[in-house]
């Protein structure tokens, strides 16, 4: 039987389409994957996603073992900071991406993929050999994502804190609709805005506040259809299907969190020999006639097959056909032509720059 999430009572009492993801029962939609969409790109949108895993490390070896286990560098962490992070195995492969979170001197949390969250578990304590504390916080946490362009000013009607002095991958420990939260400016979208982390009893209050606040600026709870169309114009990649255990953050394109310098960290070796140079990258294309690339569709250039779709859709912001994909570094150059082979037929396009859509920054007003 699916898991779930403290929202569930508010998502059966919206109409949502649910679905079983990741061992969980969640939202697919509400209203619909488009208008929740476009309502994240112009408002604002809220999503439950406490269905994400968070594993404490604590202890005074807590920050060395976070180091040994993840590719960014954990010691620039101060209390409050958050860095988005790679479990990377011993051949430099993608286990999980995550966000860490420092909460104490010798607190993190790390904020994992849900489908991952039990072999993320199995991981890091078997490598911990008794020298930090680790604990499974995913059934006592619950995890909203408030995003879109008008988050702030939905948000700063609940909470003190000063919103507007937080910084993208900052937190704050303070209370939202009078319940004790840990706030941070990150998500999932492409959009500014923020995620709650709240204990499991407070999650379906706060919840209903936010939303609240959310329907005064025309914004709308949205779920994990739209979740996944709004990251993919961002060119963010999703564990599972554009990230796994046999490609590195080198190929993926996010040679930017691997810090080869800080020291040592399980992958280090395979990937400071692919620094140079990887045989094969994760590239964005849009196709020039309608047609939906899916994953594992051949990706062609020339006539030869030089990999294959990780990721696909048309877009609702752009109205183009676009997604994701592993090729050979040789024809990874933005503006190569490729086809991607659709139900028996080559459909011309091209690789274009990485993200398809980025947000216009605007100054908060209301």
């Amino acid at each position: 039987m699916a898991r779930r999430t403290p929202i569930y009572p508010a998502h059966v009492a919206l109409g949502a389409r649910l679905i079983e993801f990741g061992g969980w029962d969640m939202p697919l939609s509400y209203t619909g994957v488009g208008e929740e969409h476009h309502a994240v790109r112009q408002r604002c949108g809220l999503f439950d996603v406490s269905h994400m895993g968070e594993v404490e490390v604590r202890g005074p070896e807590a920050g060395a073992l976070c180091q040994q286990l993840t590719v960014n560098d954990v010691a620039k962490l101060r209390i409050g900071d958050a860095q988005y992070s790679i479990l990377c195995n011993e051949r430099g492969g993608v286990i999980d991406d995550l966000v860490v979170l420092r909460t104490g001197a010798d607190r993190y949390l790390l904020i994992v993929n849900a489908a991952n969250t039990a072999t993320d578990l199995a991981w890091i304590t078997e490598r911990n050999r008794g020298r930090a504390e680790v604990v499974d916080r995913s059934a006592a946490l619950g995890l909203l994502a408030l995003q879109g362009p008008d988050s702030e000013i939905a948000l700063r009607t609940l909470t003190p804190a000063r919103l507007n002095s937080l910084r993208p991958f900052a937190a704050v420990e303070t209370t939202v609709a009078g319940r004790r939260a840990w706030v941070s400016r990150t998500g999932y979208t492409g959009e500014d805005g923020f995620e709650l982390l709240l204990d499991a009893g407070d999650a379906l209050g706060a919840w209903e506040a936010v939303l609240d606040a959310v329907r005064r600026r025309g914004g709308l709870p949205a779920g994990l259809g739209a979740r996944d169309t709004l990251r993919l114009e961002a060119g963010l990649p999703l564990h599972g299907s554009d990230l796994d255990a046999e490609t590195t953050p080198f190929e993926a394109g996010l040679a930017w969190v691997v810090k080869l310098r800080k020291g040592d960290f399980i992958g280090r070796a395979p990937l400071a020999a692919q620094a140079a140079g990887s045989p094969r990258r994760l590239v964005a294309f849009e196709l020039a006639e309608p047609a939906v690339p899916r994953h594992g569709h051949t990706i062609w250039h020339e006539g030869t097959a030089v990999g294959a779709v990780t990721s696909g859709m048309k877009s609702p912001t752009l109205g183009t056909f676009i997604g994701l994909g592993y090729v050979a570094s040789g024809v990874s150059a933005p503006q190569t032509p490729i086809a991607i082979e659709i139900r028996g037929r080559r459909v011309p396009g091209r690789i274009v720059d990485r993200p398809f859509y980025r947000r216009v920054r605007q100054e908060q007003t209301g």
